[in-house]
């Protein structure tokens, strides 16, 4: 633990020092904590956050250089075409199979968020979506890489990030389920880092108690730092890990390890590969995939000019069309390449309102945003990798996240269930499964997971009513 005067000399420069202000009031545990935390600070950063230093893009100007991505579209993979990639959809399903039989990819499943938008006071992964089963976020991802693993007889394993709010119960939860079959060494399970909250008028540190600055998640953008930091790249280097597949918890029917996305990956010899689905509408609220002087980047909806988000291509259709569903394919070696590189992630700034305690240790609830909050983000990776690539698939095949409670037009239970059901009905007809159109069905991984593997199993089955296949 640093001492008093080594942590005063650290801020001193930047006149951050009232965070010590209740130093000697502190028992040795609560000295502990606020050290290990000022340790972890950057000073100078928070001085060139709150002075306007660090950069902001100009998004509206970048925006009007932009063109779109290297990508293939679905309407070449669905007539088996090479597309925009010169890869078919054969050759990088067989590419994709290759890496999975060879043990060379893992999943980078980030769950770090709480259920507090659906009402539901505990980790979003534990939030039980399965229409018919109950069961939890977590369980549908973690019983897919099983599913996954024992189609190509190989491990695949899970990195679970985890958030500091979440963590505790997040691991406790998977303990008392046996990590839904994973072994040990198949889930390793790390929780992300922390930004701390500044006043946004005098740039000081905000404080949550006399022994605890206001720390929040840094954002997924910090998964690349905790993977290092939590020793999770020295077990992917071990496990002969190469490629992870990327995606959040919030969202149940991912294919997760998808052959044919890891295929495209591989053959287009890039660094990062990304899911995309077709925009419905210019304002849409996805993220728009576009090239900046020869770049790939994500747009933000917010950031995103109307004028530039209504143009048109050649055939009509929008031009900026990629929206991002924060499904990606990533290459170990890359994020390793980008922990050596200073400040590989840019910091964006958000104004929230933050409770903290003042000068005399009172708790101050604000009414009106008064604070600075600082994260990263994972799709800024996306300028610095070699050979980027987008692959559009279809919406009801890959994304349906759980965002809103009940009562919201999209995003909420009712809606990915519905979405879950259609998905897992289409198995089924697609094998020949004769499926009533007022029956519930539900699919867990372990018995089907995907249209493959439930053709393989459909043989003898009816469905005559609300059907759990397990």
């Amino acid at each position: 633990m640093a001492d008093l005067e080594t942590l005063r000399a650290k801020l001193a420069p930047f006149d951050q020092q009232h965070v010590l202000r209740f130093w000697d009031e502190l028992s040795n545990e609560g000295r502990e904590r606020l050290a290990a935390q000022l340790e972890d600070v950057d000073p100078e950063l928070i001085a060139q956050v709150h002075g306007g230093d660090a950069e902001q893009p100009d998004w509206a100007a970048l925006a009007k250089q932009a063109v779109p991505p290297p990508a293939m579209r679905l309407s070449d993979r669905q007539q088996g075409k090479s597309g925009g990639l010169g890869v078919t959809p054969d050759q990088a399903q067989q590419r994709g199979r290759q890496a999975l039989d060879a043990g060379e990819v893992g999943v980078l499943l980030v769950a770090g968020g709480q259920g507090s938008r659906l009402g539901f006071d505990h980790p979003k992964g534990m939030y039980p979506i399965g229409p018919i089963s109950d069961a939890t976020l977590l369980q549908i991802h973690l019983e897919k890489a099983v599913a996954l693993a024992k189609r190509h007889g190989v491990s695949v394993p899970v990195y679970l990030m985890t958030s500091p709010v979440t963590h505790d119960e997040q691991v406790a939860f998977l303990k008392e389920h046996d990590n839904f079959g994973l072994a040990d060494d198949d889930l390793v399970v790390f929780c992300q880092g922390t930004m701390p909250a500044i006043d946004a008028q005098t740039g000081k540190l905000l404080m949550a108690a006399k022994d605890s600055l206001f720390l929040s998640p840094d954002g997924h953008g910090g998964t690349v730092a905790a993977l290092a930091k939590s020793g999770a790249i020295d077990h992917m280097n071990r496990r002969g890990v190469k490629h992870l597949f990327y995606l959040q918890v919030d969202n149940p029917i991912v294919p997760i390890g998808d052959a044919e996305l890891i295929g495209y990956h591989l053959l287009a010899e890039s660094e990062l590969t990304s899911m995309a689905v077709a925009k419905e509408t210019p304002g849409e609220k996805l993220g728009n995939f576009a090239m900046i002087d020869d770049r790939m980047t994500i747009i933000e909806y917010s950031d995103m000019p109307d004028d530039v988000a209504e143009l048109a291509d050649a055939s009509g259709g929008l031009k900026f069309w990629a929206g991002s569903i924060a499904v990606h394919v990533f290459g170990v070696a890359f994020l390793e390449r980008m922990l050596g590189m200073k400040d590989s992630l840019p910091l964006h700034i958000a104004h929230k309102k933050v409770p903290h305690v003042d000068a005399s240790g009172e708790l101050v609830e604000p009414t009106e945003n008064n604070a600075l909050k600082l994260e990263k983000f994972i799709f800024d990776l996306l300028p610095k990798a070699n050979n980027p690539i987008v692959v559009e698939y279809a919406e009801d095949e890959v994304f349906a996240p759980l965002k809103n409670a009940p009562g919201a037009p999209k995003d909420t239970e009712e809606y990915v269930q519905r979405f879950m059901m259609a998905q897992h009905r289409g198995w089924l007809a697609a094998a020949g499964v004769d499926v009533p159109a007022d029956a519930p069905v539900e699919i867990s991984p372990l018995w089907g997971l995907d249209a493959e593997g439930v053709k393989v199993k459909a043989d003898g089955v009816k469905i005559d009513g609300p059907t759990y296949l397990r």
